[in-house]
């Protein structure tokens, strides 16, 4: 069943967009009722800002078979007692307007020729890119988790990018003017939480996607992620999805004020989390 996501208007305070989309998602939901009937799998990302999230779920979501959000919260929409109607509805009326602006984030573009970014052919996958937010939820409330699977009720599978610790430290710094040692701080946060998040689901319902590998090897990296995710990706899909990603990873550590101190610190903090394991400064 293909067609066009519908969209309906925004709402801009927290209040009011929480209330305004409570009954603008009842509504479309129910419209939508037979068409998430065929979804097979729920998508989340965990992870940490600046790691390569924003690729990763542009390239996901312009499969045929898969819609992602683009940051929707998905999971503060859980919070707050939406239904399963009512996150899908959400999250289709997301990669619509998100993919009507032209998918610009940052300076990127991640807009992808040919594909299939706001719209879908036989959904299968529905998801939501919205990592640190996500994160910082489940910091809180772990339980949450729970939640999110008694509401979807389809299997949750989650997706866990990961860039070199050094780089995205140093990106998360210059981006959020903190000290590289502040990011380093937020981010071991994170990964714990990562951890715990892999100890309360299973390895098997997370895939570890390493930012490197993915503009290394976009189509190698793509057939895993849909492997994993339960959908076959066409050969035209991977070229296209291919044709957008940048030549090589973006080296930031070089442009951080880094200590031979912190240097040792980070790759100190690295050794308990085996999904960093193969990472250092000199990679």
């Amino acid at each position: 069943m293909s067609g066009m996501i519908r969209r309906f208007p925004p709402k801009r305070t927290h209040l009011v967009r929480i209330g305004g989309a409570y009954v603008a998602s009842a509504i479309a939901g129910r419209r939508q009722r037979d068409l998430f009937a065929g979804v097979e799998t729920y998508c989340m990302f965990i992870g940490y800002p600046r790691s390569g999230h924003s690729l990763v779920g542009s390239l996901l979501d312009a499969h045929p078979d898969m819609v992602i959000a683009h940051e929707l919260d998905a999971l503060g929409f859980v919070q707050n007692g939406f239904r399963r109607q009512q996150l899908y509805a959400l999250i289709m009326n997301n990669s619509g307007e998100i993919a009507a602006k032209g998918r610009e984030q940052t300076g990127y573009s991640y807009e992808i020729p040919n594909q299939w970014q706001g719209r879908f052919r036989d959904l299968k996958v529905i998801g939501d890119k919205r990592g640190v937010t996500s994160m910082a939820r489940l910091q809180r409330r772990p339980q949450l988790l729970d939640t999110l699977q008694r509401v979807v009720r389809d299997p949750v599978r989650f997706v866990h990018v990961v860039r070199n610790p050094f780089d995205n430290i140093s990106t998360m710094s210059k981006r959020r003017d903190f000290t590289p040692q502040q990011a380093a701080d937020i981010y071991f946060g994170l990964s714990r939480t990562v951890a715990s998040v892999k100890a309360r689901v299973g390895d098997g319902h997370v895939i570890d996607v390493r930012h490197e590998s993915v503009i290394a090897d976009p189509k190698g990296a793509l057939k895993e992620m849909c492997a994993f995710l339960g959908v076959t990706p066409s050969d035209d899909y991977l070229e296209d999805c291919a044709s957008i990603v940048y030549a090589s990873p973006h080296r930031s550590r070089h442009e951080a004020p880094w200590t031979p101190e912190l240097i040792a610190d980070v790759k100190r903090r690295m050794e308990p989390f085996a999904f960093l394991e193969g990472y250092g400064w000199d990679d």
